[in-house]
């Protein structure tokens, strides 16, 4: 059997393809993001109506926690709400800019905060690396920058 000669395969467009899906995936996570929010007021919203509920305290021997016990929350909430917020904008942004090969260190940078959401955020971070640390993508990006107007 004769032997078969190698396939030569274009790592450009290999690197385009991975760029292209790593941007996709960067938006999916943003979306992501709304549904956690969605879960952060559903779950602000059960415990406020069950601990704000008298009927639910009738039973008991103790009278309710206090009125500034459940205004720590509210600022817990809305601290869970902002990261939601925040990482879903950078994700959004990082997309961006990867699907326009620009600030490829801000896209490193979120990679590394989405590690920490996991496992989605992980593998996405994990795989944005091994794409956006390439030399070959280094290349693409740093061509993609000559093709930039100056700055102002």
């Amino acid at each position: 059997m004769p032997e078969l000669t190698p396939l030569l395969r274009d790592q450009r467009k290999v690197d385009e393809s991975h760029l292209k899906l790593l941007a996709i995936f960067h938006y999916v996570l943003a979306g992501l993001s709304i549904v956690g929010l969605g879960f952060i007021f559903l779950h602000w919203f059960l415990m406020h109506s069950l601990f704000d509920n008298p009927q639910l305290w009738a039973n008991h021997k103790g009278a309710p926690p206090p009125k500034e016990f459940f205004a720590i929350f509210k600022w817990l909430y809305a601290f869970g709400a902002a990261i939601v917020i925040g990482g879903g904008v950078v994700n959004l942004i990082s997309g961006v800019m990867i699907q326009k090969r620009r600030a490829r260190i801000f896209s490193l940078i979120v990679a590394g905060l989405d590690c920490f959401c996991f496992p989605f955020g992980m593998v996405l971070g994990i795989f944005t690396f091994i794409v956006l640390l390439r030399n070959s993508v280094e290349e693409l990006y740093a061509a993609g920058s000559n093709d930039a107007p100056p700055p102002l």
